[in-house]
């Protein structure tokens, strides 16, 4: 069994990029471990719960019901806190996503991206997945004074698909998924070494992986290091991990 480390804000990380990893893995016998900054119990983002807008663009009825299971277990509800956090005591960091601005708290912590770039030394297996990707972006390898991406190949959110969500919602919530200035594929882009690291994948704004189907799935793996997209990729995202785990 691996113990995989999952750090989170205190608010709005992406319902199924969190709940679907975690019954995954649960599931394969794993134990997974929450974070927070202070060790305050997570809450996703609410509106991927009701819904974004008219009902529609929120989490899937099969990542609700992973999450509403979630919200029961004693590893959510009392996490760690993100100063008590050993890197050598995990076997994998999972670095979920989520747009709405509580996300800054986690993705923006100088704190974190230390401890992301400690775990990264290691040699374990890490997953990203959607902003999840932004971390890792920004942690340095204090070797070389570069993000611990460069020299490796990953996706993240594509530009099209962040300008496409908030084209269709800002009329009613603003910059709701515009969480930094920058696109966070453009700035994922720029850790990299080289142009040809990051991969888009196919473009799609509705087909997404199931707990049964991963054909409309797309992720990235590059030795112990595996990334996706958005929250259509988090089933196949998950079982990579689960497999460099074993």
């Amino acid at each position: 069994m691996a113990t995989v480390l999952v750090p989170l804000p205190d608010r709005d990380f992406d319902v199924t990029e969190v709940a679907v990893p975690w019954r995954v893995l649960t599931e394969a016998g794993h134990e997974v471990v929450f974070a927070t900054e202070d060790g305050a119990t997570p809450a996703a983002d609410p509106l991927l719960l009701t819904g974004v807008i008219f009902g529609k663009l929120g989490a899937h009825p099969d990542a609700l019901a992973c999450y509403r299971d979630l919200e029961q277990a004693a590893a959510f509800t009392s996490p760690r806190r993100w100063r008590d956090l050993d890197p050598a005591s995990f076997d994998g960091l999972l670095l979920a996503g989520g747009h709405a601005p509580g996300m800054r708290q986690y993705l923006g912590s100088t704190a974190l991206h230390a401890f992301i770039a400690d775990h990264w030394r290691l040699g374990r297996p890490v997953a990203a997945i959607c902003h999840g990707v932004l971390p890792l972006a920004r942690a340095v390898d204090t070797t070389t004074g570069r993000s611990v991406l460069a020299g490796h190949r990953t996706t993240c959110l594509p530009r099209y698909m962040e300008r496409s969500a908030y084209l269709l919602t800002f009329w009613k919530l603003g910059r709701y998924y515009r969480t930094y200035p920058a696109y966070v594929e453009d700035e994922v882009r720029a850790a990299l070494a080289s142009p040809d690291d990051f991969v888009r994948g196919p473009r799609t704004l509705t087909a997404r992986g199931t707990r049964d189907d991963d054909g409309p799935a797309f992720i990235v793996e590059d030795g112990r290091y595996v990334s996706g997209r958005w929250p259509g990729d988090a089933w196949r995202l998950a079982r990579a991990l689960a497999a460099r785990l074993a």
